[in-house]
């Protein structure tokens, strides 16, 4: 199953034999890893390929020009280890992994280190980050409201915003207008039908009156 999997995930994104030598060590040092910590859902890790490989690299359709990105609460690497190594050898690429749990970033730095990827682990907060890049990405990290407050050093700093989001995007969006100016679009996921990718442009806060 795996096999085909891994095949359909080359497939879809002409990825070289190296870079998927690199998917498959990073697939089997996550699941060794998830067995002594929370990474992933357990229940998840039999459909590495689409749910968390091919989920991530439908990103790079979205923003083809980009050569930096941030992930923002990167924990187990997605969306972006698995960006790094399908950018890996790329002029200019550079990912940058942050999270504020030290040992999440412990597992990404040993991965960045194995595979000599061009990524830099960073342990903190992801607002206070002076960082500037392409794109800032997120998955499952928070509410569209809150992670707009995390991303918004970001943009002031001239990224774009790609993140994947479940079900709920289009509420999260409808709240998060409440906080925020912005442009969206929606697009859907490729790797799960109830999912959403949505490009934020333009962010900036609502201004209050007293």
């Amino acid at each position: 199953m795996l096999e085909a999997e891994r095949a359909v995930f080359q497939a879809k994104t002409g990825a070289s034999e190296q870079q998927m030598a690199d998917l498959e060590a990073f697939r089997v040092r996550l699941t060794e890893a998830n067995a002594v910590m929370n990474l992933v859902g357990p229940d998840s890790l039999p459909d590495f390929w689409n749910r968390h490989a091919w989920d991530s690299a439908q990103l790079l359709a979205h923003a083809p020009d980009a050569r930096t990105w941030a992930d923002l609460g990167a924990g187990a690497g997605f969306p972006g280890v698995v960006l790094t190594i399908l950018s890996k050898g790329r002029d200019g690429a550079h990912v940058w992994l942050i999270d504020s749990l030290g040992k999440r970033c412990r597992f990404l730095q040993e991965i960045v280190d194995t595979l000599k990827l061009p990524a830099t682990v960073l342990n903190g907060r992801a607002e206070a980050q002076s960082v500037t890049c392409d794109v800032v990405t997120a998955r499952a990290v928070a509410p569209m409201d809150r992670l707009l407050g995390y991303a918004q050093p970001y943009f002031e700093r001239g990224a774009q915003g790609l993140f994947l989001k479940g079900e709920k995007a289009e509420s999260e969006l409808i709240e998060a207008r409440k906080s925020w100016h912005f442009d969206a679009e929606l697009a859907p996921s490729q790797s799960d039908p109830r999912g959403r990718i949505v490009t934020i442009r333009s962010l900036r806060r609502v201004r209050t009156t007293r």
